[in-house]
């Protein structure tokens, strides 16, 4: 089966970005609104059709991707009364872009399967800069055969597609690879609020950090707020890293593996969330730890 029509559910900050790329690139997309109309009625502007359920969207669409905040989520959108199960479409390929729990997918794509469908866990990487322009990196879990026939789809917003294994997998490699970024994203916070505190000059420590072996993205990232108040080059919000952070601490203490450093960084996103950041972008992890060094954010 070629791919002809592609149904997106969740364009957001993410799935804009891919919808974009989906449509300017020759596939038929179909979409829906949730919270915020306005990717939505860009993406019709650029030749999308709106529809009104995931039901309706997957009896449209030949592949459907959702790009959706978590797993309750994921499953509202697979097992609701107007869900994508509700469609009976046989032959339906979903491709999940969301981070979710590992064995939710695992049981997601057992009951697709029962249905004729196939579920698979395609999460990303990188950020909405990324995903406008046709570059994010996807991790794929799934039958080798089903990745290559939905590929010419991916490739249209992916410069990166790595196959990590049986479904299921590409989730627990997410989990993992956030846990990394946002580990640093916590430490790059701590070391500049604690740099503001002591008066450093903020140029001189983004270019000593970032000319040696302490370097990562996300201080690269970070240093952007003290430097010049801007966070826009991590558009994540707080609370969905919390979120994801708990995901890994879960698939850890299931397995079971101690992840002390990992239950520590949780804690530092869940502090900030409970003090009012958690719509912020993670940059403002800064903000947080100033102020409560007694600092001004």
């Amino acid at each position: 089966m070629t791919i002809k029509t592609v149904g997106l559910i969740g364009a957001g900050l993410m799935g804009h970005g891919i919808g974009k790329n989906i449509v300017e690139k020759g596939f038929a997309l179909v979409t829906m609104a949730r919270r915020n109309r306005a990717p939505v009625e860009d993406l019709m502007k650029r030749g999308a059709r709106e529809l009104k359920t995931p039901a309706e969207i997957a009896a449209a669409s030949d592949l459907v991707i959702t790009v959706v905040t978590d797993t309750p989520q994921v499953e509202d959108t697979v097992y609701g009364p107007n869900g994508i199960l509700a469609s009976g479409k046989k032959g339906l390929i979903i491709a999940d872009c969301s981070t979710a729990i590992p064995e939710s997918t695992k049981k997601i794509a057992a009951d697709c399967a029962a249905k004729g469908m196939t579920f698979i866990d395609t999460p990303m990487t990188r950020t909405p800069r990324e995903a406008e322009a046709g570059k994010l990196g996807l991790m794929v879990g799934g039958d080798k055969a089903v990745l290559e026939k939905i590929r010419p789809v991916l490739e249209t917003f992916s410069d990166l597609i790595i196959h990590t294994g049986e479904v299921g997998t590409a989730h627990q490699v997410k989990l993992i690879n956030n846990f990394l970024s946002l580990g640093h994203a916590a430490i790059a916070a701590e070391a500049i609020s604690v740099a503001a505190k002591a008066g450093v000059d903020m140029t001189s420590l983004r270019d000593i950090v970032m000319g040696g072996g302490a370097a990562s993205v996300m201080f690269g990232r970070l240093i952007n707020v003290p430097l010049s108040d801007d966070d826009s080059h991590a558009k994540f919000a707080i609370r969905n890293a919390r979120k994801d952070l708990r995901y890994y601490t879960n698939m850890t203490e299931n397995m079971p593996v101690a992840s002390p450093i990992a239950e520590a960084i949780h804690q530092t996103f869940v502090l900030a969330d409970t003090l009012g950041y958690g719509e912020r972008f993670v940059p403002r992890l800064i903000d947080m730890m100033v102020k409560n060094s007694g600092g001004k954010a």
